[in-house]
């Protein structure tokens, strides 16, 4: 379909060009032929004449020469958005996503084909390997903190292993502050030590003040705070529960003790007596 559009734009530069040059030639002529009128002294008529056929040639050849630039352009632009253009793209794109697609096997595909074979302590080797060889890339060290955490259910080296990350560079700042938040929910969710947790997310706070990696902090130890809060206050109701159904009210029968009435004072009685 596009070639078809080529031949009619080929087709309409072509006959502009060739009514462009035929003006240009035919104006020539008439430009020739009132000049020579003029210097023979011709009549003042054909000398009009002339003079109205060149101005009108003139007009027309700037027509066609608007549309000999308008075809033209249209071609050009036709041809660079149709070829040239995704041409472009489909080279960078290959040129990034090909290099990304080297890197991603040479690093990664091999630590995963012994993960998916159960090996997970070859793999976690192998994620070493993936991440010495790109030390900008924190996946192997995700890929590590996973496998401790879920496979090998080994809490206290997910954290070791993030530590390690940590420690091992200079990460950027996206990257520093993935790790850290990781660092504090492994904490909390496996270890229960919400101390260390809080304190890594005000480490957050302070290092990256004014980012929302800080934001993002903050709100977490403002979700901790609110469940502990309700956390304490459902203890503090089971608590009055156990206590009400653990002292139970009995019930007091009639013709007890507590029924009977006072004794009376026999005083007078006794005088008489005596």
């Amino acid at each position: 379909m596009k070639w078809i559009w080529y031949l009619i734009l080929m087709v309409l530069i072509g006959g502009s060009w060739i009514l462009f040059s035929k003006t240009g030639r035919e104006m020539h002529a008439k430009r020739v032929a009132l000049e020579q009128l003029e210097n023979v002294g011709g009549s003042d008529v054909m000398i009009s004449k002339l003079k109205e056929e060149v101005h009108s040639m003139e007009l027309v050849r700037v027509f066609n020469g608007v549309l000999l630039t308008i075809f033209t352009a249209s071609l050009i632009a036709v041809v660079a958005v149709i070829d040239v253009l995704p041409a472009f793209a489909h080279r960078v794109t290959h040129a990034v996503y090909d290099s990304a697609e080297m890197m991603e096997h040479d690093v990664m595909h091999d630590a995963r084909s012994l993960f998916a074979q159960g090996d997970f302590h070859g793999a976690i080797e192998g994620f070493k390997k993936a991440a010495a060889a790109d030390p900008l890339n924190r996946l192997p060290w995700v890929e590590i903190v996973k496998i401790y955490k879920d496979n090998l259910h080994e809490p206290a080296l997910a954290i070791q292993t993030i530590r390690e990350a940590l420690d091992s560079q200079e990460w950027e700042v996206d990257d520093a502050a993935y790790f850290m938040f990781r660092l504090a929910e492994l904490y909390d969710e496996l270890e229960s030590n919400r101390p260390s947790a809080i304190a890594i997310m005000n480490q957050v706070i302070e290092q990256f003040s004014g980012t929302r990696h800080s934001a993002n902090a903050s709100h977490k130890l403002h979700e901790w705070s609110v469940r502990d809060t309700a956390k304490e206050e459902e203890r503090y109701l089971a608590s009055l529960v156990a206590a009400e159904q653990a002292e139970p009210i009995e019930p007091i029968e009639e013709g007890s003790v507590v029924d009977q009435p006072p004794p009376v004072d026999d005083g007078d009685e006794s005088g008489r007596s005596a």
